[in-house]
């Protein structure tokens, strides 16, 4: 819901969450799930608050709430219950996006910045799934990054995006080392833009994803995105930033 203060959540959906009782059973923890989602991109690292959730509908064996899915449970209903605005771009604006990833999920937030403070306008997270819990740090940051991009695509269409992180992106994809995979997932179709040599943090070019970014199948494994490699990689020239969490939590 789009208001003059920003973007709002609706008030139904966060009712249906925060009138739901103790779930006694997996499909009603999948409801909960189901409601969840279509709230997430208010959510700060929201994939990984709720991995409770996720673990308990994964049990083969009896329904088991745990203390673990009581605290998420509670942490949630508290959290919906002060949901923040999220802010609105303006035509001008380039937007910013932070990077997170933990053994088992990975986030972003994309910002805009205005009179020295920032202002969330979505969050993406994503639980990590198989290989994907064995990636390397960097590898995992590259998959976050690919994941917002097939989320927020029109963002990526309509405006300038700069991303942070405060990982040596640029040192390590400059090893003759790195891996194929690695520089498939951030590359991922041409999206990096090959002129940012001189700024403050990794550029994003939109116009391959007009083409050919976002027909892929959204199952289809990181590492078969594009086959261009290292070459690409090193002549991009990646700078980066370190992030300032105090400012922006994802």
């Amino acid at each position: 819901m789009v208001s003059q203060r920003g973007i709002e959540a609706n008030p139904a959906k966060i009712k249906a969450i925060l009138d739901m009782g103790l779930p006694t059973n997996i499909n009603k923890v999948q409801r909960l799930i189901e409601r969840k989602a279509a709230l997430s991109r208010f959510k700060s690292k929201s994939a990984e608050k709720d991995l409770p959730f996720f673990k308990t509908i994964r049990k083969t064996k009896d329904f088991e709430w745990t203390e673990e899915c009581q605290q998420a449970f509670e942490d949630l209903k508290a959290y919906l219950a002060k949901l923040p605005l999220l802010g609105k771009p303006m035509p001008s604006d380039t937007l910013y996006l932070y990077l997170s990833s933990t053994p088992q999920a990975i986030s972003s937030v994309l910002v805009r910045e205005e009179d020295g403070g920032q202002t969330p306008i979505y969050y993406v997270s994503k639980v990590l799934n198989g290989a994907e819990c064995r990636y390397l740090l960097i590898e995992m940051l590259a998959l976050a990054l690919v994941a917002t991009i097939r989320k927020l695509h029109p963002y990526f269409l309509s405006y300038p995006v700069r991303v942070r992180t405060n990982t040596p992106l640029k040192q390590v994809l400059g090893r003759p080392e790195a891996s194929g995979r690695l520089a498939s997932n951030v590359d991922s179709v041409g999206l990096l833009d090959p002129r940012s040599r001189s700024g403050d943090s990794l550029k994003i070019n939109a116009p391959p994803l007009r083409g050919c970014g976002l027909s892929y199948n959204h199952h289809m494994h990181v590492t078969a995105m594009v086959p261009q490699v290292r070459g690409l990689i090193r002549e991009l020239g990646i700078l980066v930033i370190p992030t300032k969490p105090e400012k922006t939590s994802i």
